[in-house]
């Protein structure tokens, strides 16, 4: 006895959630290896007997809430603000000040400090907390 079957078998296989599988696995390792070294570049450096590590230590400018200026731990008056910092900074060769201000202060007293730092050619960082 010989049964046929009216339709022909064909074997198919279900691709169609291959593409969508692959898809995102491809962004998944190209998000993540961006994350990873986001600006890395390998170089080899060349060696040598005797080196010398530069200590980058930046100077801490503190404004509290009733002003008073300390540079480090030392305080300073407010018109004093420029040659202290000059003299604080002197030997650094990339000049680093990290600005801690009060956050009841107004946005003019902010200004004013930066802008002492923007005539010395300073970098100034702003300090804040975690919210």
């Amino acid at each position: 006895m010989n049964i046929k079957r009216r339709r022909p078998f064909h074997d198919e296989d279900a691709m169609a959630s291959m593409n969508d599988i692959m898809f995102f696995l491809m962004l998944f390792f190209l998000i993540i290896s961006t994350m990873a070294n986001p600006n890395v570049i390998k170089l080899m450096l060349p060696k040598a007997n005797t080196t010398e590590k530069l200590p980058k230590q930046p100077v801490t400018l503190s404004v509290t809430a009733d002003k008073h200026y300390f540079i480090n731990t030392t305080e300073i008056p407010a018109e004093g603000i420029e040659n202290a910092l000059s003299a604080a900074l002197e030997n650094n060769p990339d000049p680093t000040v990290v600005l801690r201000v009060a956050e009841n202060l107004s946005i003019q007293d902010l200004v004013d400090i930066m802008s002492i730092g923007a005539k010395l050619k300073l970098k100034m960082v702003l300090s804040t907390d975690k919210k």
